[in-house]
């Protein structure tokens, strides 16, 4: 008797209601940034061809550059350099914008140096790992984050010339795309599908954004920025100078000693370096660069602690 009393109150339906819609809330929370779900493990290339007998490229680059005077037949490592017949790394410290930008100045003799990894080489939602332990699971000689897919259900994955998601993020969705040849392009998701990418060449496809420069022209306002954040933060980019010469870059930022960067500021220091073609990957507490086992830049999310956040993929240099 009294259980059917209760079953007629309003209260008890309404507890109900308020106990469910809770439960559901934070499964929904759960699910979107905590719980792990792995779609396909990444089968690596086990890499049996050497690096001295990995091909050959041609006796001069881009601008009249000797590639002889580039590489050498040691590998020779210091604490901001390296270089071998087949890669060449040089890391510098700049100091703009009251920030601390480190400066990946890369030179290939080959595109298949450059490459993508994903966390625990597992492609999934919320499969994270730090950006230096993916790096060295993965060899990588210099490594940064990418673009935190895994935070996302849209926008295109390619990795290492493999269709992972083709669902866009939008037809205004800029993506980044490093082609087979090793060039480097922005597109819009809404011009060109994923499939068509992969058959046209894409190596790699990254979704984060925006497209910094262009055709050597810088493509964002002072103005623009992620999601209208409009503060100055940690930022991670990438960049193209010519053939096979590429910029990794990183900044610190929400400290007293490094304010960050916005995106029109991040646009014109790449500017500066000569990049010809630049996009801005996942930033903030992800912001994070990785040279010959140590992480090169201060990664914090609050400014108080600094630590690496753990993403959901890289993009590195290595065999």
């Amino acid at each position: 008797m009294a259980l059917l009393k209760l079953l007629r109150r309003p209260l008890f339906y309404s507890l109900i209601f308020a106990i469910a819609l809770t439960s559901f809330t934070v499964f929904v929370l759960l699910d979107t940034f905590v719980i792990s779900r792995s779609y396909t493990i990444v089968q690596k290339n086990s890499g049996s061809e050497s690096a001295s007998d990995s091909g050959s490229y041609g006796a001069v680059r881009q601008g009249g550059i000797s590639l002889d005077s580039l590489f050498t037949d040691k590998t020779v490592i210091t604490d901001t350099s390296y270089s071998d017949l087949h890669i060449r790394i040089n890391i510098s410290e700049y100091r703009k914008y009251d920030t601390s930008i480190y400066v990946a100045d890369i030179y290939l003799s080959d595109p298949e140096y450059i490459k993508t990894a994903l966390a625990k080489n597992i492609y999934g939602k919320n499969v994270t790992d730090k950006t230096s332990v993916t790096a060295k699971n993965n060899s990588a000689i210099l490594a940064i984050n990418g673009d935190y897919y895994g935070a996302r259900t849209k926008g295109y994955v390619i990795r290492d010339g493999v269709l992972y998601r083709s669902q866009s993020a939008g037809s205004d969705q800029e993506d980044i795309v490093i082609w087979a040849d090793g060039s480097v392009s922005v597109i819009c998701e809404g011009d060109i599908s994923a499939e068509e990418l992969l058959r046209n060449g894409a190596e790699q496809v990254l979704s984060f954004g925006p497209g910094i420069i262009e055709n050597r022209k810088i493509t964002v306002s002072e103005n623009s920025e992620v999601d209208r954040a409009m503060t100055s933060n940690p930022r991670t980019a990438i960049g193209i100078v010519d053939d096979l010469h590429y910029l990794f870059v990183v900044s610190d930022g929400r400290t007293s000693k490094s304010t960050g960067l916005t995106l029109y500021q991040l646009a014109e220091f790449m500017s500066g370096l000569g990049a010809t073609c630049a996009y801005n990957l996942d930033g903030g507490g992800s912001s994070t660069m990785y040279f010959n086992g140590k992480v090169v830049n201060n990664p914090t999310a609050d400014g108080k602690t600094f630590t690496e956040r753990s993403v959901s993929d890289i993009v590195f240099i290595g065999y």
